[in-house]
């Protein structure tokens, strides 16, 4: 095989290894956006009913063994739940302490980004949501931009994901 035959297949298996991870985000997102078309929840109602648990630090709607469920990390006493919520309902399936691995992780650094809000998750979403009509809030998770606690909230309009910064304060 000569070199420049060499450098063009690794090339195209490059493209296709780098870009299987878009394939798959863009495969994810067309079977929550399928998923979400027979969901009565709203993110917001999750956020409202997950407030008995403790206080809403990140919500999403997402794919778990092939099913469709809303997800709320809160935070309570000095640790942290995840509440499980029927996205038909918004009701309350489990709550479950999050004690180690990425999801522990992953509510430490949430907690800390919600360290200048003055206003919860579920203000800031709702304001996004009445903004931008036609969508619906698929997922809210707190962010620092510029020292200030921020929502970063995904929407979604027909078929269509984005995100919207709103300041939390």
């Amino acid at each position: 095989m000569t070199m420049t035959r060499t450098i063009g297949l690794l090339a195209v298996l490059g493209i296709v290894v780098l870009g299987a991870p878009v394939i798959a985000e863009d495969a994810n997102h067309a079977a929550l956006a399928t998923a979400l078309q027979d969901a009565q929840a709203t993110l917001e109602a999750g956020l409202t009913a997950s407030e008995r648990e403790g206080k809403p630090i990140s919500a999403k709607f997402e794919i778990e063994d092939g099913k469709l469920q809303l997800s709320v990390y809160a935070a309570k006493g000095d640790g942290f739940v995840e509440v499980v919520l029927d996205p038909a309902t918004a009701a309350i399936v489990k709550s479950e302490k999050i004690t180690d691995g990425e999801d522990l992780k992953d509510a430490r650094i949430q907690s800390g980004s919600l360290a200048t809000a003055t206003q919860p998750l579920l203000s800031a979403t709702e304001a996004v949501v009445k903004a931008n009509a036609g969508s619906r809030a698929v997922s809210v998770t707190p962010d620092m931009k510029d020292g200030l606690s921020v929502a970063q909230v995904t929407l979604l309009e027909g078929a269509n994901f984005r995100k919207v910064t709103a300041p939390l304060k």
